[in-house]
């Protein structure tokens, strides 16, 4: 099930909502509505890995208990290690044997291997909740408390990458309290303004990116003119696309008295690549800073150790997106980019803010394409017809207003999150807006294909 459908919004979401403040004077109550909204949510994607989902978080919670019992690390080292088998075993396994296979030259037949829906996402929390118990900044909690946190529903399949100390205690408080009208006000604007993000714009770009990258892919370089325009095209997208759904995911919570933490806060208006990681998808930024860049020992050694960290760090997360060489260069990329960054300003070298704006903006832009690439050699034609290759080529301009709208938004408008919590007023036209805004998109929603978010296949 799609946020972004009817069926969703219309029926899942109110009903939820609505029993979970009919219960809210019962914890258990709230939280058998919880787990049992969310496993529902999950099975409708695909029944089968439902057992999968709950024998994971059930084998992590015997971890934790056994680890609680003996306070032995054993215990938790077992644990992290079969996180990352598990991980590993779905989505990395065909990869690399078929790459072997590759270099041996042998052919390899893919196996019929189906990732499933949200799994580097809920494998992260649980080797972050694992690694917390080992360094006392967690403690061991009850089955269902457990449960609760993993399979909430808003953050399940793609994030915020939220931690146990950031959302199980606040499953105590009941909903109806002297927030709830604010929070289901303004957690219902930003589910709107999620909505929009993705029905609006991210689906609309993705029709003009997507034929030229198709087009790469089968070994058809574009014009110079087309690859820039679907270069652009994609950069919007990814971003509207995956902060739309943030901002639903954060909404829905909200709407239900519960905080995600923020994923996005303007991210183009970066002024260098150590700036834009701070800004887009914060909460893995501070998972790849939290739980391996810092035990690498982070920015407290040598220089050449330090790029060496940073290197191994922007890889692994090139290699969480997806097992892809794409992914691996992109993520080596900024790896290598943060590590000049890191360079330029031990030099004490400086350039104007709107120079280095434009850097970071380009090179962000250049590595994207290389991201959604189908193939390295796919992402070579891409490249080489922007750099001028094949010449200026046909380019139609599809969708002008929605491109330059997008671009507007990205650049100078607020952060949405902040927008809707910190500077929104509530007002009988806004609400009268919002009602007729939400009309259109459930009516644009119904005349064209359902669009999985991006993030869906990570």
């Amino acid at each position: 099930m799609l946020f972004a459908s009817q069926s969703f919004l219309l029926v899942f979401l109110p009903l939820v909502v609505g029993l979970y403040y009919a219960v809210a004077d019962s914890r258990r109550a709230r939280q058998a509505v919880v787990i049992g909204a969310s496993l529902l949510f999950y099975g409708l994607w695909d029944w089968r890995f439902l057992p999968f989902l709950l024998g994971l978080t059930g084998f992590n919670q015997m971890v934790a208990m056994a680890w609680g019992r003996t306070r032995r690390r054993g215990w938790l080292w077992a644990g992290v290690g079969a996180n990352l088998l598990v991980l590993f075993g779905f989505k990395y396994a065909d990869w690399l044997v078929g790459a072997v296979c590759l270099a041996m030259g042998r052919v390899h037949a893919p196996w019929p291997v189906i990732l499933p829906l949200g799994l580097s996402f809920f494998v992260f929390q649980k080797i972050s909740y694992l690694v917390d118990l080992g360094r006392g900044q967690a403690r061991v909690y009850r089955l269902a408390d457990f449960v609760e946190f993993v399979t909430f529903f808003p953050q399940l399949v793609a994030g915020p990458i939220v931690r146990h100390n950031e959302l199980i205690p606040q499953f105590d408080a009941s909903p109806r309290n002297g927030r709830m009208w604010a929070n289901l006000g303004q957690g219902g604007l930003l589910v709107l303004v999620g909505l929009a993000k993705k029905v609006g714009l991210a689906d609309t770009l993705g029709s003009v990116c997507t034929p030229v990258f198709a087009a790469a892919a089968g070994g058809h370089a574009p014009g110079l003119g087309a690859a820039w325009l679907a270069a652009v095209a994609y950069m919007l997208q990814f971003y509207f696309d995956f902060s739309g759904y943030s901002d639903m995911a954060i909404g829905m919570a909200l709407m239900m008295g519960i905080r995600l933490p923020f994923n996005f806060n303007a991210p183009y208006r970066a002024v260098s690549v150590r700036d834009f990681w701070r800004r887009w998808h914060m909460t893995l930024s501070r998972f790849l800073r939290d739980y391996v860049y810092i035990p690498l020992g982070g920015n407290r050694c040598a220089p050449a150790r330090q790029a060496c960290n940073v290197l191994v760090t922007m890889g692994l997360a090139g290699l969480w997106h997806g097992a892809g060489w794409t992914f691996l260069l992109w993520g080596l990329l900024h790896g290598a980019a943060l590590a000049v960054v890191h360079a330029w300003d031990r030099a004490g070298l400086r350039i104007g803010r709107l120079a280095s704006h434009v850097l970071t903006l380009l090179f962000v832009l250049l590595t994207w394409v290389v991201f959604r690439a189908d193939s390295l050699p796919a992402a070579g034609r891409m490249l080489g017809a922007m750099a001028g290759t094949q010449g200026m080529g046909g380019m139609t301009l599809k969708h002008p207003l929605v491109l330059v709208l997008a671009g507007v938004v990205a650049l100078v408008g607020p952060a949405s999150q902040q927008a809707v919590l910190e500077r929104v007023r509530p007002t009988p036209w806004l609400a009268v807006g919002a009602g007729l805004a939400f009309v259109l998109l459930v009516f644009l929603m119904g005349g064209r294909p359902p669009e999985p978010f991006i993030y869906f296949q990570f």
